[in-house]
This record gives C-alpha cells, sequence and structure tokens, in this order.
C-alpha cells in the first residue's frame, strides 16, 4: 500500500510505518491547499492528513485512487467528510489518544491566565520584577469556582474530573445531548448563556466544524461577564476573535487562555498586546508519548484497512 504522511511524525511513529507500507513522509510546516490534495488523493491509496491540510470538497472533484484518509488527530474539520464519502474515501481519527493531553493544557490554561502567570515570567524575564510585594499581580484563585465545560465529550469529562478532583471545583456544562452516568458530580445547563453566566471559567471542548462555528460570539461573552475567564482548546474558529477582542479590550471579560485561534497561525496583533492573556501555540497534544500514540492510532486503521477489516474509527 503507497502511503503518504503530510508532515514529520515522532521517531517511533515514522520507523513503524516505514516497516510496514511504501510510505512517503513530507518535511513541511504549512498544510496542503486544496490542489496539493487532490494530487495526493490521485497519487496514493492512504494519506495520513494533519491539521491545516485543506481536504475540502473540491479536493475530492476527480475520482481518487485514495481509499483512506487515516487523520492524525481527533479534531478533523478540515476533511469534508461527506465529499470524502461521495468520492468513495473513508475517513478515521484518533480520539482516545489526545484526550488527557488536551485535559493538561486546558488546566495549564486556567492556572496561567488566572494567576497571572504569563506576566509575571515577562516582567521577570525583561528585568523589570523589584521583589516580593503583597499586592504585586494579585490574580484569581481557582479551587472552589465554578468552571463551566462547554461540549461534555471526552475531553469535556477529562477537564472537569480534573478541575473537580484536583481543584474543588464546582462543574457545570451545556452539552448538545444529555450527558449521564458521570463519575463526579456536574450539572447540565440547556442554555449556552446561562452556563457562561454561572461560570468563573468557562472551557471550550467542543468538535470544530460549521456547526459549532463563532459558538462564542458578542453576546455569549457578555454574559461570561467582566471577571470571567475564557478557554478555548477546541478549535479557533469556535470563538469569534473579533468579538473576544473587543471584550478583552472593553473589559467585558476578565481574561482568555488560548491553544488555537481562528486563523491559526496567524494571531491578532491585539491579543499579542494583552497582558490578561495567555497564548500558547497549539500545544494541546504536544507530548511525545502522546504524538506517538496518535501515529499508532492512526496506524492501527490504515492496518485494518490494508487487511479488510472495519475501520475501528470511521467518522464517516
Amino acid at each position: 500500500m503507497k502511503l503518504l504522511v503530510t508532515r514529520r511524525m515522532t521517531d517511533a511513529a515514522e520507523q513503524a510505518l516505514k516497516a510496514r507500507f511504501e510510505t512517503t513522509i513530507l518535511d513541511r510546516d504549512t498544510g496542503f491547499s486544496a490542489e496539493e490534495a487532490a494530487q495526493a488523493l490521485a497519487d496514493y491509496d492512504a494519506i495520513v492528513p494533519t491539521l491545516g491540510d485543506r481536504f475540502i470538497a473540491e479536493a475530492f472533484a476527480r475520482a481518487p485512487r485514495c481509499r483512506l484518509l487515516a487523520n492524525f488527530g481527533a479534531g478533523y474539520n478540515h476533511i469534508d467528510v461527506a465529499a470524502a464519502a461521495a468520492a468513495g474515501v473513508a475517513v478515521t481519527n484518533t480520539p482516545d489518544a489526545v484526550t488527557e493531553a488536551t485535559a493538561d493544557i486546558a488546566l495549564t490554561l486556567i492556572l496561567m491566565t488566572a494567576r497571572r502567570a504569563g506576566e509575571g515570567e515577562r516582567l521577570l524575564r525583561r528585568g523589570a520584577w523589584t521583589g516580593w510585594q503583597p499586592t504585586q499581580l494579585l490574580g484569581r484563585h481557582v479551587s472552589g469556582k465554578t468552571v463551566g465545560i462547554i461540549g461534555m465529550g471526552r475531553i469535556g469529562k477529562a477537564i472537569a474530573r480534573r478541575c473537580h478532583f484536583g481543584f474543588g471545583m464546582e462543574v457545570v456544562f451545556h452539552n448538545r445531548s444529555a450527558v449521564s452516568a458521570l463519575d463526579f458530580p456536574a450539572r447540565q445547563v440547556g442554555d449556552l448563556k446561562e452556563l457562561l453566566a454561572l461560570s468563573d471559567f468557562a472551557v471550550v471542548a467542543v468538535p470544530g466544524g460549521a456547526g459549532t462555528r463563532h459558538l462564542i460570539g458578542a453576546a455569549e461573552l457578555e454574559r461570561l461577564g467582566p471577571r470571567g475567564i475564557l478557554v478555548n482548546i477546541a478549535r479557533g474558529d469556535v470563538v469569534h476573535e473579533a468579538a473576544l477582542v473587543e471584550a478583552l479590550a472593553a473589559g467585558r471579560i476578565g481574561g482568555a487562555g488560548l491553544d488555537v485561534y481562528e486563523f491559526e497561525p496567524k494571531v491578532a496583533p491585539e491579543l499579542c498586546a494583552m497582558e490578561n492573556v495567555t497564548l500558547l501555540p497549539h500545544l494541546g497534544t504536544a507530548a511525545e508519548e502522546v504524538r506517538t500514540a496518535m501515529a499508532m492510532r492512526a496506524m492501527n486503521n490504515l492496518l485494518a484497512f490494508d487487511e479488510g477489516r472495519a475501520l475501528p474509527d470511521r467518522v464517516n
């Protein structure tokens, strides 16, 4: 089977893929254009796409040789799964491998933003710290506060579990469908704006795609309020970035912790200039063992495809 991997992987992952398939691994730091995606679909039997590769509807216009996109990542909104299915191309993802690491980053952003850690580090690094003071860099206490989880899937549950058991936080959540049988106390709230009004910290953990684009806009941020902190570890375009910049600048919310951006890798310069915003370069799963596990999960789907078995993580 002729396999294309669109970005470099960990050494362990690359060795495993090369040992099993006729594998081409590209060394590039930008995603495929739609034209490049279409060419890849014509040239390979299977592809491991990554975030930023534009497998949009136009890429499937010609009858492709490729029959499997084994996506590297849980999120797959860069792939038009309906167009893929219509062209006879199966799409899989890597759901479980990303859960714990992404939840860890959500807690990192909560703590860094609440305790002004980024601001404090910048103060120290530029040589402006003059020593401990009783009122210096006073931030927000996290323990015992209310966290609102927007999207109670695998990652949302992992975040909520950390917040409750680690910090004694009250958990409320908003989800499209009813969620039960949780192993921690939590209350589901039917209305998103009501959830935001209840939250000291609101964490966005919904899937990307047309159904969640700009889910958080000006009206929602208004309900979060001047003490509320927004954290986004989902997809950048779930939050209307211009509305977020305006809300932060006007003091309508207290701060934000972001690992993803609407126009990634471009980040609004206004966000970069704000001290009450923590910015990370999409580190959600950036641990070597996690990235290797993601590749192995993709490989499980490739093996199933090559051996004629049902695909374990098919999404279309």
